[in-house]
């Protein structure tokens, strides 16, 4: 999985934000704002990766629990699809 062409982290005022560009402008509804954990995550999504391979980054980036790591990788993955931003 990984996000979808025309969508574009960019950082404002100490806050990551989640930018449309292009045809992609039409499908974004709303504002999404990233904490620092999520702007770890997406920066792997750029490239592609599977919900394992997340949960594994997370966990040995923050040095928190495997199944806490799966969990909020889960909740951060389907928050991502629920705005149609990764594919």
């Amino acid at each position: 999985m990984k996000i979808k062409e025309g969508y574009k982290l960019r950082r404002v005022c100490d806050s990551a934000i989640v930018v449309a560009v292009g045809k992609a402008v039409v499908d974004l509804n709303g504002l999404v704002t990233l904490n620092e954990t999520g702007e770890f995550l997406w920066s792997i999504l750029e490239n592609g990766s599977e919900p394992e391979e997340l949960a594994r980054a997370l966990s040995e980036e923050y040095s928190i629990d495997a199944q806490q790591a799966k969990t909020d990788t889960e909740d951060f993955i389907l928050q991502l699809k629920g705005a149609g931003i990764v594919e």
